[in-house]
């Protein structure tokens, strides 16, 4: 089997400036269903959900809890098995 793996970025939110990760619903290596949310991101107006593309598990973590981030930065990845 094959290793395949996605990257998670940050969604565009609009026009806000500052953008937080605050929490991450996984830690590495757990499973996750296409669909779950994996981890929640807060801008001055509201708070966003963020949900797996795919089904497959937490590979990497690159931004903690608490992090700024910006719009397209890839916050964590996630791998999958192919056939």
């Amino acid at each position: 089997m094959e290793k395949r793996t996605f990257d998670l970025k940050t969604p565009d939110l609009g026009d806000s400036d500052k953008i937080e990760l605050v929490k991450w619903y996984l830690k590495l290596g757990d499973l996750v269903s296409e669909g779950q949310e994996i981890l929640e991101l807060v801008t001055d107006k509201a708070s966003f959900p963020v949900e797996s593309p795919v089904e497959g598990s937490l590979d990497e973590i690159y931004f903690p809890e608490g992090s700024q981030v910006k719009k397209g930065d890839i916050l964590g990845r996630l791998a999958t098995k192919t056939s």
